[in-house]
């Protein structure tokens, strides 16, 4: 199995080999990217319909900077469960694991006086380590990453527990500047607009726009497959319409743009082409795809599937950081169900079950379905077991519809 850029796109029709396209085509395509436009358009559409219940109060702009900074692990989560979900493995201890290093964290800086940027490369250094533990034991020994990670679940929340204990507090505000804190406004303001927001969002535009025009024009001057220019055109508008609007609500908001959010647009841009771009990146679809078929093209698999450990740690790392810096304090028992939000926005965004298919974008989607979710009902004052149930029930309408997708096309 190859994997690209186009990976999960279908073959234009035999027509259009230019991507131009009739409606008739273009309503072909998306009909055979259901899963694609699909997930884009059930957030719209769950963004509209709590604008409405919670009266205009989701969408202001400290609440997207909340949104933002509240949903912050679950995105750094969300990108490497994709990676471990495409190739067929599972990750149960991601919320253990950010316990655990963020306790570590914690301790470092408060009780042993290491300075906080320190501490932060150690704790995700930390990270590395637990990944590669955990990767050894699946790649190399070839114990069921289930039974590996569920193990670790246990293993890293008992230490979590031993070490930290009872809370660790006084950090520094740097440190807790990394999940609370914004970039200074060094522009000055437009009105009441924050001018470095502003131009972020400017140079995000051009940079998505530019991108995505020359991933075309590439793809169209080497007779490969590419997507009806209406549906390009479509996708293109509608994201930048988005990221104007989140950029202008974000410069009115108390303090512009959110460090951690620069955090996450880094490590998302990496990871996609990561995955996109890298032989890495393929060697995780076509074992996802078919994994016999894999090994018998030369892809190492023991080794791909060690290093899919080693960065699911490192990005855990990062995600305690987050998360310790976010509270302000470590305890022993945070990072409950990180776990289950990550694999849940995963499989929401369109990451197949049985592996072989998914994108960061996809689950980073996903992950704002989620935080959307539980901002609206949170607003909307809905008791937080309703609120579970609702993102159970959401949950499994992602999956079955993965599932009726999949038995569509055949």
């Amino acid at each position: 199995m190859s994997a690209s850029t186009t990976l999960d796109q279908p073959p234009p029709p035999a027509a259009e080999p230019s991507g131009t396209g009739n409606s008739g085509s273009l309503t072909a395509y998306l009909g055979q990217n259901l899963r694609q436009y699909g997930m884009m358009a059930a957030l719209v559409v769950i963004v509209v319909l709590f604008q409405i219940l919670t009266d205009g109060k989701l969408l202001y702009p400290n609440n997207i900077a909340a949104l933002i900074q509240q949903n912050a692990y679950v995105l750094i989560l969300a990108i490497g469960m994709v990676m471990v979900i495409v190739a067929g493995h599972i990750d149960l201890s991601v919320g253990s694991v950010v316990a655990f290093i963020g306790g570590i964290c914690a301790l470092l800086i408060s009780e042993h006086g290491v300075p906080w940027l320190l501490a932060v490369v150690l704790s995700i250094g930390l990270g590395l380590v637990v990944g590669a533990w955990q990767g050894f034991w699946v790649a190399y020994v070839g114990i069921p990453a289930f039974i590996v990670t569920l193990g670790g679940m246990l293993l890293f929340r008992g230490l979590a527990i031993v070490f930290v204990g009872t809370t660790v507090a006084g950090l520094p505000a740097g440190f807790n500047d990394i999940s609370n804190g914004s970039l200074p406004s060094a522009l000055g303001f437009l009105a009441d607009l924050d001018g470095l927001t502003l131009l972020i969002g400017v140079v995000a535009i051009a940079g998505l726009a530019g991108a995505q025009l020359r991933a075309r024009r590439a793809l169209l001057r080497n007779d490969l497959r590419a997507e009806p220019f209406a549906a390009f055109a479509g996708k293109l508008v509608l994201a930048v319409l988005a990221i104007g609007y989140i950029t202008y609500l974000l410069a009115k908001s108390a303090g512009g743009t959110p460090v951690v959010l620069i955090i996450v647009a880094g490590l998302v841009l990496l990871y996609t082409f990561v995955m996109n771009n890298t032989v890495f990146g393929r060697h995780i679809y076509a074992m996802g795809g078919n994994l016999p078929a894999a090994m018998l093209s030369g892809v190492k698999t023991k080794r791909v599937n060690f290093m899919i450990f080693v960065n699911m740690g490192l990005l855990a790392g990062v995600a305690a950081v987050v998360t310790t810096s976010r509270a302000g304090a470590a305890v022993a028992a945070a990072g409950q169900n990180f776990e289950l939000d990550a694999i849940a926005a995963a499989f929401i965004g369109g990451t197949a079950v049985s592996g072989g298919i998914g994108k960061v974008t996809g689950a980073i989607i996903g992950a704002f379905i989620m935080g959307v979710l539980n901002m609206g009902l949170s607003i909307m004052n809905v008791d937080p077991s309703w609120q579970m149930a609702v993102k159970g029930l959401v949950l499994i309408a992602a999956v079955a519809f993965d599932i009726t997708n999949k038995r569509r096309a055949k």
